[in-house]
């Protein structure tokens, strides 16, 4: 624990239990801004050795600014039993008003099911938690779903009861949906930003990862969750068969045989280079700026995507699933190439198109990107999340 204690009314216990994937990521957003406003945040994380090594390593030189608590036991469970039992534990030892989940997910699906048959967390969090929704995915189950029934009667509970105080999405055409539906309760949208730090020399990064200076390199990057589709990408970059593409993987990754079979093909090739493990927010950095084109072969990903919006920074068009938010974005923003969803022969057709890519079409894209860049800035980010809090 640091030594500096928040005190006043600007306390905020700000509460994530993961750290994997966009998590890191996203507390150092929300510290920046947070501290940035004279908030106090207390950070309720996984202390735990591995997990607090991602913390500081993203937190960087803001880890003096924060009190960090543990949300985990040493075997990885909510302290006190349950989610909403730590979160109420946090705010207890902490001495903050309220709790603020950077991803409100990790306690939504179940109490949104107990909620529906009078079930509740306990109540000394009603109005005193709000946080982050980034796939409530109830809202695309079928209308007639048992499942889908009891989160929206839940979430509708939520909502009328003041349980959740504020409430952002990722989505904003969810985003109004929502505000139709409660007009008088706190939901905004808060674009999923585009950071700010990310551009850089192509030449430098592909140096210092390793990657051919001369080649058409694709990024895949994230960990190895098949609806992500990395089965889907080295199946068409094996079917691509052009000498001058280069496939980077970046992120823990557990391929099932065949998938790793083609991996060590592509790379025995020199046609890829694969970073199986955890990558340092640096290194992060460097794989976006070593690519020309990022993938998104997504198989039914719901909301949004952090590798959309880093790709975005960077200038880099990307080659996207048909469906679901990401997919809309990338028509309706024009960030590059699409195909059905799980088709590989039309994602192999993409590689194929971005592999011929001239100046004017890479000129073209760096319009777009930059465009959308602006637009979820993390201007715009902080901007909507500070005013959320403010809107008590």
């Amino acid at each position: 624990m640091t030594n500096r204690h928040p005190s006043g009314n600007r306390r905020l216990l700000v509460v994530d239990p993961r750290m994997e994937g966009h998590h890191p990521g996203w507390l150092r957003f929300i510290t920046e801004d947070l501290l940035s406003a004279d908030y106090n945040p207390v950070l309720a994380v996984d202390l735990r050795p591995q997990s607090r090594t991602i913390v500081e390593d993203h937190l960087g030189d803001l880890i003096d600014q924060v009190t960090l608590i543990p949300i985990l036991d040493n075997r990885g469970h909510p302290r006190n039993g349950s989610l909403a039992a730590s979160i109420l534990l946090g705010l207890e030892e902490s001495g903050a008003p309220r709790a603020f989940l950077c991803e409100f997910d990790e306690l939504a699906s179940a109490a949104f099911r107990r909620a529906a048959v009078g079930l509740y967390p306990p109540l000394l969090l009603q109005g005193r938690m709000g946080g982050i929704y980034h796939r409530p995915r109830f809202t695309d189950a079928p209308w007639w779903s048992p499942n889908r029934m009891l989160k929206a009667a839940g979430f509708r509970r939520f909502m009328e009861a003041d349980w959740i105080r504020p409430l952002l999405l990722l989505d904003e055409y969810l985003t109004q949906d929502f505000k139709e539906q409660f007009p008088d309760k706190p939901i905004f949208f808060l674009p999923d930003p585009c950071p700010d730090d990310f551009d850089g020399d192509s030449d430098q990064a592909r140096a210092a990862l390793g990657v051919p200076p001369d080649h058409r390199v694709f990024l895949f990057f994230g960990v190895g969750a098949r609806r992500k589709g990395l089965h889907l990408a080295v199946e068409a970059m094996l079917q691509l068969k052009v000498k001058n593409t280069f496939l980077l993987i970046a992120g823990r990754q557990n391929p099932p045989p065949r998938v790793k079979r083609g991996i060590e093909q592509l790379v025995g090739e020199k046609r890829a280079l694969l970073l199986d493990r955890y990558v340092s927010s640096s290194e992060e950095k460097s794989c976006f700026q070593a690519a020309d084109v990022v993938l998104l072969p997504y198989l039914n990903h719901f909301g949004a995507s952090g590798i959309l919006s880093r790709a975005m920074a960077t200038g880099k068009p990307v080659i996207a699933s048909d469906e679901q938010l990401v997919g809309k974005l990338v028509k309706d923003n024009d960030l590059g190439w699409y195909f059905p969803s799980g088709n590989v022969r039309a994602l192999a057709g993409c590689l194929a198109k971005a592999t011929d890519m001239d100046e004017d079409m890479r000129q073209h894209f760096k319009t777009k990107t930059a465009a959308y860049a602006s637009r979820y800035s993390r201007k715009n980010y902080r901007k909507a999340l500070l005013q959320s809090l403010s809107a008590e």
